[in-house]
């Protein structure tokens, strides 16, 4: 009996020694998405590289909330993590909006050579202080208009109502290229193109076709005028509950799912090409982007104003 009580506190002993941490992470993306495969490569190597120690939860298809409302359920602490685009981030730190300035990055290649270089350690540095852990920079794609007449040229986007994220400069960008700016959460972006609110959006190509707004919008207007990263953020608070040896095992997952995301990313772009033509979308090219920059160059002005990125713009736009 003795034995047996000495082995069973040895058990609990163990047991508390290895005591998980269970880390609950939002995610506003279904099943099968670059973002989501990118989310479980992340669990799985976290689990792996931490021996259980650490666990990821994850909470897809934004059934939580959306990602204003994700971001102060990462403030209070409701959960853990979560995998953000830069829009709803700049309600804690500003200077992210330096990051979604449209026609700032010529595509991913060139955002993710500033992203992985100065310019994003920056950035963390600033989103560290705010109380959040950058893991890993992703990719936020190229976002375009897509419309449910033809749009060809800018001038077809004057008294559009087009859809738009909770953000101060995506309103500005819509109000300075003669559209009607509509704020309406992604998810009930289908709901408004079916009962007439909106006549467009804006949105990278995956986004488009996984959540079948090819089908209500079938013509797209190849602006690509934001190339911006999103972030897969950490709390400050759930960072101090790991060891340091689990911070670094966590670190080390985020920054590998991010590369893996890279990788699903490209191949989806092409992959929803592909769907949105076969089923009878349209695509036309910008073409001559000089009308959309001049439009739209306020946004920089007015920006770099009030701001202390001037260097960092400057050597992104010269690069």
């Amino acid at each position: 009996m003795q034995k047996f009580i000495a082995s069973l506190l040895l058990g609990m002993v163990c047991s508390q020694a290895i005591a998980q941490v269970e880390l609950k992470v939002w995610n506003i993306h279904p099943e099968g998405y670059p973002v989501t495969e990118a989310l479980e490569n992340f669990a799985s190597k976290v689990q792996a590289q931490t021996q259980g120690r650490v666990r990821i939860k994850l909470f897809n298809n934004g059934v939580l909330g959306d990602q204003p409302k994700a971001v102060q359920m990462l403030k209070t602490r409701e959960v853990d993590a979560g995998e953000f685009n830069l829009a709803p981030m700049a309600d804690i730190v500003p200077e992210v909006n330096v990051l979604t300035r449209p026609f700032l990055f010529r595509d991913s290649q060139h955002m993710f050579q500033h992203m992985d270089g100065a310019l994003g350690k920056r950035i963390e540095d600033k989103l560290r202080k705010a109380g959040i852990v950058v893991l890993g920079w992703y990719d936020g794609g190229a976002r375009s208009f897509y419309c449910v007449k033809p749009v060809r040229v800018p001038k077809d986007l004057m008294g559009q109502r087009i859809r738009v994220q909770q953000s101060q400069t995506a309103i500005s960008m819509v109000k300075l290229l003669g559209g009607d700016p509509v704020v309406i959460p992604f998810k009930e972006v289908a709901d408004a193109f079916r009962d007439g609110k909106i006549d467009c959006a804006e949105n990278n190509l995956p986004s488009y076709e996984s959540t079948g707004h090819m089908k209500l919008a079938k013509y797209v207007y190849l602006t690509n005028h934001t190339v911006a990263p999103e972030v897969l953020a950490l709390s400050q608070q759930a960072w101090a509950k790991l060891s340091p040896a689990d911070q670094t095992a966590v670190m080390d997952a985020g920054r590998q799912s991010a590369l893996f995301m890279r990788e699903r990313w490209t191949a989806k772009v092409e992959s929803a090409r592909q769907a949105a033509t076969k089923q009878g979308t349209q695509f036309a090219p910008a073409g001559d982007a000089s009308v959309l920059y001049k439009r739209l160059a306020p946004l920089f002005n007015d920006y770099l104003k009030k701001s202390d990125y001037q260097t960092e713009v400057f050597m992104v736009l010269t690069q």
